[in-house]
């Protein structure tokens, strides 16, 4: 039986959507990128060159009005991310939006909300859970080959330097919801997340160290997962060496990646505990699979829409990443633990991440008055 091919748009022209569009090119006849939205008509147009685009619009409402879509990929800066959301859905059409979804845990419950009502869902790019290593070590971890998860280890230590934060959107709260914590290291913890399951607890701390933003350039959390397991998760854009790592110890084994911004197998290391090196038959890296990347997830994607599953990354899903995102923050500003599920309703952390509670934001009113 022949595949049918998907169309899908794009909304939002910055550096990422070329990495859509690119990995959309590759999926062959599975897709094809009909459409591309745009405020700026020149930038609409140079990406429409640049990549075949055959319709370009001014703004989603006519692209939605125009197109017959499969998928629409929304890359802009987060602050339109949730609004865009809304209006693919009630269009009738998923959407794939780069992270954050949404700025707020009161923005996700909005989605969730518009997306029971129109029954059309809203996917979050975490393309980290879909390297084939990932994918391997969840199964293991399911199987029980690995024993119970005791400890990890979560760092994304890069570095932005101050012209990077000239964009205006970059590093506000009300723009891009937060510093590395939502911009920078959430791809990283998500990927922790997915793997130890629901976290129970984090105590953090935040600074804005360095870097001329409104928002935090570090953090640190301690975590404890309703598993047991603990924990600790760094998020900076003041480190030099950059680099992203992972290390996950279990009962039986350690398993390791350090990569930067996307991984292959050769970037995991897996090392079996005393008495259990057969697993290490279990692992059996995959030389020749596919970096992880933004192809793996669309195409995981268009694979659930051809077998009538639920695709990923769900909103619910992504709600309890940016839930940790939240109980970063919060516990960092409140100088207490946060418990899952306690930042809910009227609580200001629910409204935004800073929570109105940014220690150095006080400070500097108190200088301005």
């Amino acid at each position: 039986m022949e595949r049918p091919r998907y169309r899908a748009a794009i909304v939002g022209t910055g550096g990422i959507a070329n990495r859509h569009a690119q990995s959309l090119a590759e999926l062959g006849d599975r897709a094809e990128l009909v459409a591309v939205a745009e405020l700026d008509p020149d930038r609409a147009a140079a990406f429409a060159e640049r990549h075949s685009v055959p319709a370009v619009y001014g703004g989603a409402e006519a692209l939605f009005a125009n197109e017959r879509l499969d998928l629409v990929h929304v890359c802009t800066p987060p602050k339109a991310h949730a609004p865009l959301a809304i209006a693919a859905m009630r269009a009738g059409v998923p959407a794939l939006v780069e992270k954050p979804t949404a700025l707020s845990l009161s923005e996700m419950d909005e989605l969730a909300k518009v997306q029971e009502a129109t029954g059309t869902p809203v996917l979050t790019v975490f393309q980290h859970r879909y390297g084939a290593a990932a994918v391997r070590l969840r199964r293991l971890l399911r199987a029980g080959a690995l024993g119970r998860p005791l400890l990890a280890v979560c760092e994304t230590l890069w570095y932005r330097d101050d012209d990077y934060f000239a964009a205006p959107w970059r590093g506000s709260w009300d723009a891009e919801g937060g510093g590395p914590t939502m911009g920078h290291g959430i791809h990283q913890f998500d990927l922790l997340l997915s793997v130890l399951g629901p976290w129970a607890e984090v105590r953090a701390a935040a600074g804005r160290l360095s870097r001329p933003t409104d928002t935090e350039d570090v953090s640190m959390a301690l975590a404890r997962f309703a598993n047991g397991s603990l924990a600790t998760v760094v998020n900076s854009v003041v480190s030099p060496r950059e680099t992203s790592r992972l290390r996950f110890d279990f009962e039986h084994a350690t398993v390791e990646v350090e990569h930067l911004y996307g991984y292959t197998d050769e970037h995991w290391r897996f090392t079996p505990a005393p008495g259990h090196g057969h697993l290490a038959e279990l692992w059996a890296a995959d030389a020749a699979a596919p970096p992880s990347g933004h192809r793996l997830q669309i195409e995981a994607i268009l694979d659930a829409f051809e077998a009538g599953t639920e695709a990923g990354v769900s909103l619910a899903d992504a709600r309890r990443t940016l839930e940790f995102a939240a109980a970063t923050y919060a516990s960092a500003f409140r100088g207490r633990p946060v418990a899952a599920g306690e930042i809910a309703g009227d609580d200001p952390f629910a409204r935004g991440m800073d929570g109105g509670a940014v220690p150095w934001a006080q400070s500097r009113k108190e200088a301005i008055a």
